[in-house]
């Protein structure tokens, strides 16, 4: 299957009663992941609000924000949803709290790792019926009572070693409130997370090192650097801020990397990583702001940038997509933004860039980059659509333009026929199907 779709537990729409035709409710793909054998896990979020709903103890009225996790076996069918985020009516409240900016990763032994800002991490059997251990953190400063509680990490991608490359938060950090993400950080080959088990991270690098409000309680035993916790002047030096503003030439602009934030870093091999960085967003436009996908290795070296792409013209500030995925098992990497679809070998050379001002790649627009499979296949959402596209990617980038074209076209032939299978509403797709679990 190339393309499959996005579903909904029938059971949950039923519950809530939702009409698909009316408004109100929404639906989203938020990030997916694949394991060797072929299936995939997807990241879904289903919420309605009505302004009358408040207070309303009748389901078919009242507000609701699930967050859900749906398997997919080779074939495109569903096989197991997991739902959280709030109780369902009539059941006891969720396991798992509604999360920010969440993402998934299949850990070697199979355990699916859901982590989410600013450093919650829970862990999910393979069938999406049981959580098997948990890890929460606080946009607030809550000091957690012991080991057991403290949390993890803001976002987890597994190296082809198996060591788990992450990004973590912490309090304190220049003037700002609240736990914002700031170190990339490694775990060694072959340690395990699990129940009971929860590795040491090795800090290799520091997005913002202004931490003078900072004290001994705002660090965290398992995220270190040498032979500390990372806090305060224990961590690596420079800051990608700062060398990001060294290689750049901006340092002290206005438009620079100071106030910058970053979002999930990927692993090109076992011992180099892309870190997405980008500046201060502004209340006016900020096409043209400065970002950078920077090429860091295991010992922190920022070794410089995916190339070739323009400030403005290739902007991931229109539409905010800051998403890049990798394939650390044949060393490439990957963006998808409003203008266009890129793709990069190991040493940061632009090899294809698809831009969707051509007719060709136009309908890109309507899609967002989710992840890149180990058979080294992207994954692509449709926003509106809610279906799932899977491009296989080319041995030769060369050619990945041509295989881009090649999916775009199916699309429409293969929408036609799960429509007919599913007859969705309003591209709400309903599976009944699936078994469901409530965590």
């Amino acid at each position: 299957m190339t393309l499959l779709p996005i579903t909904a537990p029938a059971s949950l729409l039923d519950v809530h009663r939702i009409d698909p035709e009316a408004p109100g409710w929404g639906f989203r793909a938020d990030h997916a992941v694949a394991t060797a054998a072929g299936d995939t896990y997807v990241l879904t979020g289903l919420r309605r609000y009505r302004a009358q709903a408040a207070g309303s103890a009748d389901p078919a009225e009242q507000d609701f924000g699930y967050q859900m996790i749906t398997r997919y076996g080779s074939d495109g069918k569903p096989t197991a949803t997991a739902v959280f985020g709030q109780a369902v009516p009539g059941g006891g409240p969720s396991a798992i709290p509604e999360g920010d900016t969440t993402t998934l990763a299949v850990l070697p032994d199979g355990a699916i790792a859901v982590s989410s800002k600013p450093g919650s991490t829970h862990l999910l059997s393979p069938d999406l019926d049981e959580v098997l251990a948990s890890w929460p953190m606080s946009w607030v400063w809550e000091k957690q009572q012991g080991p057991g509680d403290e949390p993890f990490a803001a976002s987890i991608v597994v190296t082809p070693a198996g060591r788990l490359l992450c990004m973590t938060s912490e309090y304190g950090l220049s003037n700002w409130a609240g736990a914002h993400p700031n170190i990339v950080a490694v775990s060694e080959p072959g340690t395990r997370l699990g129940p009971g088990s929860k590795p040491v991270l090795r800090a290799i690098a520091t997005l913002d090192a202004r931490t003078d409000r900072q004290s001994d309680a705002d660090s965290y035993a398992h995220v270190r650097y040498g032979d500390e916790p990372v806090g305060r002047g224990s961590r690596p030096s420079p800051s990608l801020t700062e060398a990001l503003s060294e290689l750049t030439g901006t340092s002290g602009s206005l438009y620079g990397y100071q106030d910058s934030k970053m979002t999930r870093p990927v692993a090109l091999g076992d011992d180099l990583f892309v870190v997405p960085v980008f500046g201060k967003i502004y209340r006016s436009t900020n096409r043209g702001q400065e970002f950078s996908f920077a090429l860091v290795d295991e010992r922190g070296a920022v070794r410089g940038r995916l190339g070739g792409l323009h400030l403005r013209e290739d902007s991931p500030f229109t539409g905010f997509d800051f998403t890049v995925v990798a394939d650390p098992h044949r060393a490439r990497a990957f963006h998808l933004n409003r203008y266009g679809l890129y793709a990069w070998s190991a040493d940061g050379q632009l090899r294809a860039r698809m831009s969707t001002a051509e007719k060709a790649f136009k309908p890109l627009v309507h899609f967002a980059l989710l992840e890149c499979t180990p058979a080294g296949e992207l994954l692509l959402a449709h926003r509106k659509q809610h279906l799932m596209l899977r491009v296989p990617v080319p041995q030769d980038l060369d050619d990945l333009g041509v295989a881009v074209e090649a999916a775009l076209k199916g699309y429409g032939r293969e929408r036609t026929a799960l429509k007919k299978q599913y007859a969705p509403v309003n591209w709400l797709w309903s599976d009944s199907a699936a078994t469901v679990n409530h965590l």
